[in-house]
């Protein structure tokens, strides 16, 4: 199709230059981790939040300072425990004896970027008050409702191999994640790069930042305008609509599948592909944007059945076998 291959005119608050800004300062800090950079790009771009699962040591707290740091905006980490309270979340009502009266103090919750560390440590009571404020953007004390900040993002990180004093997310709030992106170890040569840095202390030289929020705003607003073809946009649905019956396109998958994705899941695949070419200093979308996210705005948002789960089947393997089957426009 013409539509996807041509060069059109850039959009109206688009600024490439500040993405690739933007990618090269986090990249000064977090090596071997390029999926992850392009991931957390593509999140800020779209305001979505996002899930990082992967083993200790993987530069997933690192990863999320640094992209706090190249935004001028507040930035606070929270430590997830398994007794952790809401109050400790979202804040307080405290009595004053001055004033004979209750006076509202905010918890770290009412900051732009909020990492969430070891999430799912948390009980589910906290899960519950910190799903109000991923959906809603606000939190509820008592009977008044607190608006969060407008850039509010939250940045998930958990640890898929510990189980000891963790709590499985709900399917309700992980289907609130943009995205699940997964970190594997770095390449030889990244690690030797790692090394040097540390020696050399230069991962501990600030970064600087580089963009503001109105910038964000505009961002996003330019994301939305990047040229989709209405034959992408069928074959997202189609690609979404295959989760919940994929054995459609594959008789070994019938029946694996107990929960497919969501239309929450057709409406973040459209904006992430979006961002995905936008990042890629093009303003339009080709299949190969959708495809290249798939698996990271989909593989959260499945259930296998029981059927699903003897036949060892994994969640990500599924997308990307899907990915291959559902003719491309």
């Amino acid at each position: 199709m013409q539509t996807m291959q041509g060069r059109r005119e850039p959009q109206e608050g688009l600024d490439l230059s500040v993405l690739s800004a933007l990618r090269e300062n986090i990249a000064r800090r977090v090596v071997g981790q390029a999926d992850v950079i392009d991931r957390m790009l593509i999140g800020l771009l779209v305001g979505g939040h996002l899930l990082l699962e992967g083993a200790p040591g993987l530069a997933k707290t690192t990863a999320v300072k640094a992209i706090a740091d190249c935004i001028d905006v507040d930035f606070h980490r929270i430590q997830f425990t398994p007794d952790l309270l809401p109050g400790d979340l979202i804040g307080t009502e405290v009595f004053r004896p001055q004033s004979t009266s209750f006076e509202f103090v905010r918890g770290p919750i009412f900051h732009s970027i909020v990492l969430a560390d070891e999430i799912n440590r948390a009980p589910a009571k906290v899960q519950s008050a910190l799903l109000e404020a991923m959906q809603e953007r606000q939190v509820t004390v008592g009977n008044t409702t607190y608006a969060l900040p407008e850039l509010f993002w939250v940045i998930a990180t958990q640890n898929p191999v510990e189980q000891e004093g963790t709590f499985p997310l709900p399917e309700a709030q992980m289907d609130r994640f943009l995205m699940m992106v997964r970190l594997d170890y770095p390449s030889r040569d990244d690690e030797l790069h790692i090394l040097k840095m540390h020696e050399e202390n230069i991962e501990e030289a600030p970064l600087l930042p580089v963009i503001h929020p109105d910038g964000v705003y505009a961002l996003r607003k330019g994301i939305r305008k990047v040229f989709m073809a209405p034959e992408l946009k069928g074959y997202i649905v189609d690609l979404v609509s295959a989760t919940r019956e994929p054995g459609q396109y594959d008789e070994e998958l019938a029946g694996t599948v107990e929960l497919g994705a969501s239309p929450r899941a057709t409406i973040a695949l459209a904006l992430c592909a979006r961002a995905h070419a936008a990042i890629h200093g093009r303003d339009y979308v080709s299949p190969h944007d959708i495809q290249s996210i798939a698996v990271d705005v989909l593989q959260h948002r499945m259930v296998l059945s029981f059927h699903g789960i003897a036949s060892r089947w994994d969640r990500r393997q599924m997308i990307e076998r899907l990915v291959e089957l559902v003719p491309v426009p």
